[in-house]
């Protein structure tokens, strides 16, 4: 038991370090260092609302008649979300193989640098999350209940998109074409994701389709949360974290396989 804490508060100090590095490098050497994620996204909040709802008049597809629903909060949350997504997945496929010393000449739990990706876009996402919901408090209808479900919606997308990385960084060790296909997916992605638009609007006959994009679950369900303030699917959420589980372990038994052969390519 004691030998099995130990190598558990290893690890966390490990990801703590790791993290703490991850995080600190993006910054280094700028002025403002981290307030740069926080300048960033009140600026991008401020053209969005400008361009959009000033200059093209937009309204939110679908919405009741009356219902004040803000374009710009919408908008921002689906941004948010896919550049959650698509800063893990688009840096996933060079992860093992632009750190070779990790994999020749230590003996290092790979599985590592997988989570502190996960973690230190998930801090990015958690600044950005807080500033909507800080409008909202300040110059919006304030806060509701439903924030408590938001860890839930978040949390269920994680095991998923650690495994995502985590077969990204493994094939990107054998193929270095991975990165290239990657990014031109998540280009993609970008525009078949409810990110500028909400699932209603989509035909019905295709709607079943964007359902099994795993971006759309969690940006329709942060809307509900933030902009509308209304109870989430729980059942949506539980089948969600099932799956994302079972991709998990699936992810997790082909990374053992091909770790094997890592050292030899690289």
């Amino acid at each position: 038991m004691k030998i099995n804490n130990f190598f558990a508060k290893s690890d966390l100090f490990l990801i703590k370090s790791l993290l703490i590095r991850e995080i600190e490098s993006r910054y280094r050497g700028s002025m403002l260092g981290l307030g740069w994620n926080i300048l960033t996204p009140l600026l991008m909040l401020l053209v969005f609302s400008f361009v959009f709802q000033e200059i093209f008049q937009a309204k939110w597809p679908n919405r009741v008649d009356g219902e004040d629903i803000n374009f710009t909060y919408n908008l921002f949350i689906g941004l948010s979300t896919f550049w959650f997504f698509s800063d893990v997945i688009g840096r996933a496929p060079a992860l093992f193989s632009s750190s070779p010393n990790y994999i020749k000449k230590v003996i290092f739990p790979l599985e590592l640098l997988v989570l502190v990706l996960v973690l230190s876009s998930l801090f990015y996402f958690s600044i950005n999350i807080l500033i909507i919901l800080g409008l909202s408090f300040i110059v919006g209808d304030g806060l509701s209940f439903s924030l408590l479900y938001l860890p839930l919606v978040i949390g269920v997308s994680l095991p998923l998109l650690y495994a995502f990385a985590m077969i990204l960084a493994s094939f990107g060790v054998y193929l270095k074409d991975v990165g290239m296909i990657v990014g031109v997916l998540l280009n993609l992605l970008m525009f078949l994701s409810p990110v500028f638009y909400p699932v209603e609007s989509i035909p019905e006959r295709l709607q079943f389709l964007f359902l099994m994009n795993p971006l759309t679950l969690i940006i329709e369900q942060l809307r509900e949360i933030i902009v509308y303030g209304v109870k989430i699917d729980l059942s949506a959420t539980f089948i969600y974290g099932i799956v994302a589980l079972c991709f998990y372990f699936i992810a997790k038994k082909l990374f053992n396989v091909l770790k094997k052969g890592f050292a030899d390519v690289l």
